[in-house]
């Protein structure tokens, strides 16, 4: 994430990811501020063993961007809210990639569905990854069901 203050939001990816059982690591890396740290961050990744990057930011919003023109790996852009703009600002300047440098990018403050989809990438080579995250969706769907059966319960 750009900054620490990104926590509140990123939180959320992260939880998501130790709930399927995917190892990962946190780290504030910034754009503007640390931009060495980031250029080396996104060049070792893959030799350290990422495979993919959920990157959050604010404001400008330049680091999941920067991480995707310097890695290989899929990159997914969390928009992180801010006081002004209410995140539109990070969502556009996330979603707005050159061609040849994508960023899979989810909704302002959609951390959690960023860590999802990071765990659907890697579970394509991963079978018990993909089952687990099978095993959530129809946890999802017995939630809904639920929902509904408590609502015509209380009509």
């Amino acid at each position: 994430m750009g900054s620490d203050s990104d926590w509140r939001v990123m939180s959320d990816a992260s939880q998501a990811l130790t709930d399927l059982g995917v190892p990962h690591e946190v780290e504030v890396v910034s754009a503007h501020r640390t931009p060495d740290k980031l250029i080396r961050y996104g060049r070792e990744a893959r030799a350290r063993g990422m495979r993919v990057i959920v990157a959050g930011a604010g404001g400008a919003a330049h680091l999941p961007g920067m991480l995707a023109s310097v890695t290989a790996l899929p990159v997914v852009g969390v928009p992180v809210p801010l006081a002004t703009l209410d995140g539109l600002d990070s969502l556009l300047s996330i979603v707005q990639m050159p061609a040849g440098i994508p960023v899979a990018t989810v909704s302002i403050g959609g951390a959690r569905n960023a860590g999802l989809l990071a765990a659907r990438i890697l579970g394509v080579a991963d079978p018990a990854l993909a089952d687990r995250v099978e095993a959530f969706a129809r946890d999802l769907e017995a939630q809904v069901e639920e929902k509904n059966r408590r609502l015509k319960d209380s009509l």
